[in-house]
């Protein structure tokens, strides 16, 4: 493998119709230049229009897939997809963080698909901000915000100073400032602004644009540039074509 590329990881569900999960991360990773590797933590039967069933995969197979890939190579950044418990996520995020401290890690709160089917449940949230002191940046929308921290926006939660991670709230579920993204950093909020570009709604958008992050991180920029050049990604793609499917080279 090119030692000019960084490796990048993504932990994903694996979506047959290729427009989320780790299919959709893996083209996110090439077009962005790094080596992309890829792990299941669910097996789906699905296409962009319908969500059928999901069979999730056992933790000791995935956390022995990770620990497989960091001991043979040097990954510079972990995109995390569904997990069906904040124990799958907390077990995948300490052996993360046992075998390379060092390493970003972004996660992406896929708590309903659009279809409404409920991927994972808060069983315990009253932990929920200790695991995420392990990861680097969440990326929640409008819905999965208020599932996570209730009142974050209504209750400007976020003044609090509790949440103890970067957090890109994505407008794409914005009932009053649809595309505006906001970075939310521990003494600063960064505003995003959308483009005036076209955009369709796409199936597994929100796992393109945290994939592109993770793979700016790995690229050595800033959170804030990851952030804004994966929005600039994410707007060619959402505005590639009209159907649920985009294209990922956008010239």
């Amino acid at each position: 493998m090119s030692e000019n590329r960084p490796f990048v990881l993504s932990i994903a569900g694996f979506d047959p119709s290729g427009g989320a999960g780790v299919l959709a991360d893996i083209k996110t990773f090439e077009q962005h230049q790094v080596t992309g590797f890829a792990i299941a933590t669910a097996n789906t039967i699905q296409t962009e229009n319908e969500f059928h069933h999901i069979e999730w995969i056992s933790l000791s197979f995935v956390i022995r897939s990770i620990e497989t890939l960091f001991q043979n190579y040097a990954i510079s950044a972990v995109k995390i997809g569904i997990v069906p418990s904040l124990h799958y996520l907390n077990r995948i995020l300490s052996t993360i963080k046992l075998v390379s401290p060092t390493t970003k890690i972004v996660w992406d709160p896929v708590i309903k698909s659009t279809t409404k089917y409920e991927f994972m449940k808060l069983e315990n949230d009253l932990e929920l901000n200790k695991i995420i002191a392990k990861i680097d940046l969440i990326t929640p929308n409008y819905n999965e915000i208020d599932v996570l921290f209730p009142g974050f926006i209504l209750n400007k939660f976020w003044l609090q100073n509790k949440i103890p991670t970067a957090i890109l709230l994505k407008g794409g579920h914005s009932k009053s400032e649809i595309g505006v993204d906001r970075l939310f950093l521990k003494n600063e909020i960064i505003e995003m602004l959308p483009s005036q570009k076209k955009c369709s709604e796409k199936h597994g958008s929100g796992c393109v644009l945290s994939s592109a992050i993770a793979s700016n991180l790995a690229l050595d920029q800033t959170l804030q540039k990851a952030c804004k050049n994966a929005k600039t990604y994410i707007e060619k793609y959402l505005s590639s074509t009209s159907t649920l499917i985009g294209y990922h080279y956008v010239p």
